[in-house]
This record gives structure tokens, C-alpha cells and sequence, in this order.
């Protein structure tokens, strides 16, 4: 692949696309938490009865944190980049800069990567009593926990997702994967294994040295615990690359981390752009592993590049057109609610998002009118107000990407219900949109969109909408929504998706797997499998004279 290729299309998407985020989301957005009282409590605007374009555009909330961590983290310390060279992060609600972060390249994995090597093989983490490694990670949760406010106004401030989200329901996720990996610290072992003859048999299961991570900038702080935790917990160390869009998290948690107790080397952070610091940690000779969460496209080059350097095990989680397929037995106000939260949560931006929502003919019409209040009611604006429900684009490249493919749809002449244009002046806010009458030969039914862009198709009977369901080179999830025991089963069945949510969507707890099928990606984020992708599995031989048993 030319060099040329591979530098357009990670500085594109190497880390675009990504997943959802925590088992308690579901009930924050769609209203069944309470939550009387947050705006006050955290110092965060007051809420809005209706959303005002002029309030939202012209007076955007300033969050009172600190921005204190800018530089790269190599070995402990936070230090400039080789080059010397910054890049902005920007404020998507203004296009403004937020800061001016360390811009990493070639060299700073190289400097990154020799220190992760060097805390493995001669450092005290893998060395460390797994119980040790244990009490790290659960000092650091509780110091996230105690620093809540001010890493979910800063991930807000980042990436433009609603406050309350972050601070109610990721913030809180966040510190449950870490209790949970911190869990599974000591309880990582192998197996004595019988064999024909007179010999002593043991697998031992071993870290498997220097792991680097690529992060999306849609969840930024999820998918850190996501790629962090089952490392660390396995005794690796790391060299991690968060997003160009949304640096500003990572480095301040993994200052907590070091704050915790973790040892100099054992966890390094690179900010920087894919073709650079992105290319050259997945072919980077000394790592020994390479996990990545964003587009199917990156997916393909960080395969290709760690095959090409040094055969480097790969996990990816990558895109997703998951259908959500309503059956004709459904509560149509509960199946418009749910369905639109599966596509309009955080923005659209969400991997596994339901965006082809299959409808029964006989509540088909029906179900298009809801869902086309239900899309007008859809408030939008500044994330750091109380009642705003969808906040901004991550930047102007993903707010331009979305427009094009909602142009798409209407020449490919779907019927556009609502939205469909920019909304205000300022910043990457886009109108809830909805398309009926969608085909499944359109790309807004094919391709995967990462905006607030409902599409919804007719069915007729099961067989028919399981396989339309399964015709896409994506399987990451589905939904179903029915009150038959049968078609539920029949369903989860036959839909090729790593997840099958039946009455419910986006429920992430820590123990769930995560990944995808085909095109989806490559092993599996979360719960017991997420080890397997840090671990080496060795077997021990050895002769046995005279045994009592075999």
C-alpha cells in the first residue's frame, strides 16, 4: 500500500468510529433516571425550558476546569514532543480552540514504546503481586471518582456530548470497568491439564508484554478503561494513542493513575494525528500487540501494517450498520422511544447505533408519525445545559460527512420527515433527521453515517427482515423489539451481530462482551474474553517417575 494511501486514510478515520458506553445511559437519555438537582450541584448552567438558538450559539458555557495537561507522557513525566510541534483541540460547539496539546510523531512512539519496554522487562509491573496490581487500579477509581466533575466537564468540553451523560452515566461506568478489572487481577490463572502418559502438564497464562492502543474520540474516557483495564489488570504495559480530536481526558487520567501508585513506564500516552504517531505504533517492531477501536477502513491498514512489521496479534472493533427491527406485536410508543435513542444517542456518533430501523407494515405508518414528533422534540444545543439532549458533531469533517450522506438520501429520493440541515450558525450542530420510504440499496441503508440520521425501512414477515438484516458487510449489533418469546429467540438466532439487544439497546455492563462479526471487527472489548487479547498461553512439560494417579 503506497504511503500516500495509508497517510489519507488514517488522518481521516484512525480513530473515528466507536462504541457505546455504560449499562445506565440507556435510562439517563431517555428520561427514567431523575437527575433533579446535577446542573446546581456541579456548578453547570441552569436548564432550559426551550432551547434558543441565540443562547446556545452566542453564549456557550465555559466549564470551570483547568486544562493542566498538554504534553505527552512518556516514562512518568509529561514531556513536549520531539519536534517540539502542537496541535489544537477545539470546542465543537465553536470551532474555537480549547488548548494547544503536544503533537507526537515517529520519535515519541519510539521514546514511548522504549520506556513501556522497559518497565516490562526489567520494571516492577509484571512482577508486582496481581493483589498489588489490584490495589492501583481501585485507588485509582476512587480518584477518578473523586475528581468526576471535573474530567466529565472536561470530556464535554472536548467532545460535545451532554454533561449529565457524561457525568451520570459514562463517568460512573468509567469507574466500574476499573472495579471490575481490578477484580479479575488475581484471578488470572491456567490449568493442570491430565495427559496419555506420565507426565506433569500446567499452562501458565502470561501477560503479553508491550500492548499499543489506539482510542476513538467518541467515547474518549470509555474506551480508554476498555483498552486499559484488561491490560493492566494482565500485567502489560502500555503505550496508547488517544484521538487528535479529544486528547484532553486521557492525559489527565493517566496522571491519576501515576497519582495511584503505578510505576514510571507502565502506561504512556501519545496525542497525535493517525499517519504519524497512529502508523508508526502499529508498526512498531517492539510491540507486541496493537488494539484499535474506530472505521472498518483504519481497521484494514492497522492489520496490514502490524502484519507487515512484526505479525503483531491485532484486536479491532470497528464499524456498524446494526438494525433494530420492531415486529408488528410492539408497544409503538415504547418501540419509537427506544428506537430513537438507539440511533440519536451521543449524537449519533456511536458505532453500534440502531440506524436501520426495520418497521412492521401493519405499525408502519404509524410508527413514522411518532417517530417524527419524537425527532422534533429532540432538543439541541449547548451539552453543558440541563435539557439538551443532543449536542454538536465532533468537528467540521464528521458535521460535512453527515450533510453529504442526508443529500444522498434525498436524491436517492427516501422521504425526508424532518431535519436535514445545519442547525444554527456556530459550531457542528446538526437537526434530528428522519428518513422514511429508505430502500436497501441507498447508501444512507448501507454505509455507516456516525450522525443523527434515522432511517427507517417496511417488513413483512421474519424470514424476510432477518435476511435483509443480515445483507450488510457490517455485524456489530441488533436490536429486536417484540413480545413474542418465540420471535425473540428466532431473532437473536439468526441476526449475525456480535449483540442482539431484544427490548432494550446500548446495555453495557462491565461483564458484557463487546465485538463485532464480519466486517465489525476482530475479537472481543469487556468482561472475561477481553483477558484472552492481553494474555499468552504457555504449557509446561515436564516427566513424571513412578506417579501415584495419572
Amino acid at each position: 500500500m503506497a504511503a500516500r494511501r495509508i497517510s489519507t486514510m488514517l488522518s481521516r478515520s484512525l480513530s473515528l468510529t466507536s462504541s457505546a458506553s455504560s449499562f445506565v445511559i440507556q435510562r439517563t437519555v431517555l428520561g427514567l433516571l431523575e437527575l433533579k438537582g446535577v446542573g446546581r450541584r456541579y456548578g453547570i448552567g441552569r436548564g432550559m425550558q426551550k432551547f434558543s438558538t441565540a443562547a446556545v450559539l452566542e453564549e456557550p458555557i465555559t466549564p470551570p476546569v483547568q486544562i493542566n495537561y498538554t504534553k505527552l507522557l512518556i516514562n512518568g513525566q509529561f514531556v513536549d514532543s520531539a519536534s517540539g510541534k502542537t496541535f489544537p483541540t477545539l470546542d465543537p460547539r465553536t470551532g474555537e480552540v480549547i488548548a494547544h496539546v503536544a503533537e507526537g510523531d515517529k520519535e515519541d512512539i519510539n521514546r514511548a514504546v522504549s520506556a513501556a519496554r522497559k518497565a516490562f522487562d526489567e520494571g516492577p509491573w509484571p512482577k508486582m503481586s496481581a493483589y498489588e496490581r489490584s490495589r492501583i487500579m481501585l485507588r485509582f477509581a476512587d480518584l477518578v471518582e473523586k475528581n468526576i466533575k471535573e474530567l466529565a466537564q472536561l470530556e464535554t468540553w472536548d467532545n460535545g456530548k451532554p454533561y449529565q451523560q457524561a457525568l451520570t452515566a459514562e463517568l460512573p461506568m468509567f469507574v466500574r470497568l476499573f472495579h471490575y478489572y481490578a477484580g479479575w487481577a488475581d484471578k488470572i490463572h491456567g490449568m493442570t491439564v491430565p495427559a496419555d502418559g506420565p507426565h506433569h502438564v500446567q499452562t501458565l497464562h502470561e501477560p503479553i508484554g508491550v500492548a499499543g492502543q489506539i482510542i476513538p474520540w467518541n467515547f474518549p474516557l470509555l474506551m480508554f478503561a476498555w483498552k486499559v483495564g484488561p491490560a493492566l489488570a494482565c500485567g502489560n504495559t502500555i503505550v496508547l494513542k488517544s484521538a487528535e480530536q479529544t486528547p484532553l481526558t486521557a492525559l489527565y487520567v493517566a496522571k491519576l493513575f501515576h497519582e495511584a501508585g503505578l510505576p514510571e513506564g507502565v502506561l504512556n500516552i501519545v496525542s497525535g494525528y493517525g499517519p504519524t504517531a497512529g502508523a508508526a505504533l502499529a508498526s512498531h517492531m517492539d510491540v507486541d500487540k496493537i488494539a484499535f477501536t474506530g472505521s472498518t477502513e483504519t481497521g484494514k491498514i492497522i492489520l496490514e501494517l502490524a502484519a507487515k512489521s512484526n505479525l503483531k496479534p491485532v484486536t479491532l472493533e470497528l464499524g456498524g450498520k446494526s438494525p433494530f427491527i420492531i415486529c408488528e406485536d410492539a408497544d409503538i410508543d415504547r418501540a419509537v422511544e427506544l428506537a430513537h435513542f438507539a440511533l440519536f444517542f451521543n449524537q449519533g456518533q456511536c458505532c453500534c447505533a440502531g440506524s436501520r430501523t426495520f418497521v412492521h407494515e401493519k405499525i408502519h405508518d404509524e410508527f413514522i408519525a411518532k417517530a417524527k414528533a419524537r425527532a422534533l422534540k429532540r432538543t439541541v444545543g449547548d451539552p453543558f445545559k440541563k435539557e439538551i439532549e443532543q449536542g454538536p458533531q465532533i468537528d467540521s469533517e464528521q458535521f460535512q460527512k453527515v450533510l453529504g450522506y442526508i443529500k444522498s438520501g434525498i436524491d436517492s429520493n427516501a422521504t425526508l420527515e424532518c431535519g436535514g440541515e445545519r442547525f444554527g450558525s456556530k459550531g457542528y450542530f446538526i437537526q434530528p433527521t428522519v428518513f422514511s420510504n429508505v430502500k436497501d440499496n441507498m447508501l444512507i441503508a448501507q454505509d455507516e453515517i456516525f450522525g443523527p440520521v434515522q432511517s427507517i425501512l417496511k417488513f413483512k414477515d421474519i424470514d424476510e427482515v432477518i435476511r435483509r438484516a443480515n445483507a450488510t458487510r457490517y455485524g456489530l449489533a441488533a436490536g429486536v423489539f417484540t413480545s413474542n418469546i418465540d420471535t425473540a429467540n428466532t431473532m437473536s438466532r439468526g441476526l449475525r451481530a456480535g449483540t442482539v439487544w431484544v427490548n432494550c439497546f446500548d446495555v453495557f455492563d462491565a461483564g458484557i462482551p463487546f465485538g463485532g462479526y464480519k466486517m465489525s471487527g476482530i475479537g472481543r472489548e469487556k468482561g472475561a474474553y477481553s483477558l484472552n487479547n492481553y494474555l499468552q498461553v504457555k504449557a509446561v512439560v515436564s516427566p513424571l517417575k513412578n506417579p501415584a494417579w495419572l
